[in-house]
Formats: structure tokens, C-alpha cells, sequence
């Protein structure tokens, strides 16, 4: 899946926030219209809109493991606990990598010490999904 994490970076230097980057790497994945998609992860670009929130570029990730994995069923929601455990271990992944999930820390937005740039982070991202896709979630 090499030519993902291209297609990823690609889609931001096209100006795609971190993640509608990653998300939209992997649309052909989910059951989703790619322009769904990009419209449900916009606001999760910049930490959510103020750096103060989760990394869009995990949140891109994270929009794509609960696509993958939820039943979908509105009168018996069964997959919450696996859903929330693999998104918990791309969290701690990504954190355990970087020093941080959040979008303000990796900037080094008030420290000057920047973590991760968002290239570099958009990358990390679709390693980690890969890995959990690979291992967890495809079919």
C-alpha cells in the first residue's frame, strides 16, 4: 500500500486538510462516496479547526476504522468495544511514535519544539491504518 501514503501526501500538497488526506487514501476501502467523505472529515483538520483537539490525520484514520468495522445497525450497535480497541491501539501507536496525539504538541504550537510535521504525520497515519487494516480489518 506503498502508493497510498503518496496518494495521502499528494492530496495535501493539493490542499486536502490531514484528515481528508489520509481518509480519502483509502476511500475505495469503505462504502462511501469519496466526496462523503471528504465532507465528514473536514472538520477534523487542524486538531479540529483550534490545534487543540486529536491530530487530523489520526482522526482520518480513525474515520476509516469505524467505517470498516461498525455493523452499521441502529437497533443493536454490537461493535462499539472493538471498534473503540482498535482505534485506542492506532492512538497509543501513534503517541508511543510521536510524543503526542495532539495537533497543537506535534506543531510545537506555544513550545516552538516541533514534534512532527504534518507530512510527516499524514505518513505515520496511513502506516498505522495499514497495519491494523492488514491484520484486523480486511476481509
Amino acid at each position: 500500500m506503498e502508493s497510498r501514503k503518496k496518494i495521502a501526501i499528494e492530496k495535501h500538497d493539493l490542499g486536502y486538510n490531514c484528515a481528508q488526506s489520509v481518509a480519502l487514501a483509502y476511500a475505495d476501502l469503505v462504502d462511501m462516496p469519496p466526496e462523503q467523505l471528504f465532507k465528514i472529515t473536514e472538520a477534523f483538520g487542524l486538531g479540529g479547526g483550534n490545534m487543540q483537539g486529536t491530530c487530523g490525520a489520526i482522526s482520518g484514520a480513525l474515520a476509516l476504522v469505524g467505517l470498516l468495522n461498525s455493523c452499521g445497525n441502529l437497533e443493536q450497535p454490537s461493535t462499539k468495544a472493538k471498534t473503540y480497541a482498535l482505534g485506542r491501539e492506532i492512538m497509543e501507536k501513534f503517541k508511543a511514535q510521536n510524543g503526542s496525539v495532539l495537533c497543537h504538541e506535534l506543531k510545537g504550537s506555544g513550545t516552538g519544539k516541533v514534534l512532527r510535521s504534518c507530512p510527516d504525520c499524514i505518513m505515520d497515519a496511513c502506516q498505522l491504518f495499514e497495519e491494523l487494516y492488514e491484520a484486523k480489518l480486511s476481509k
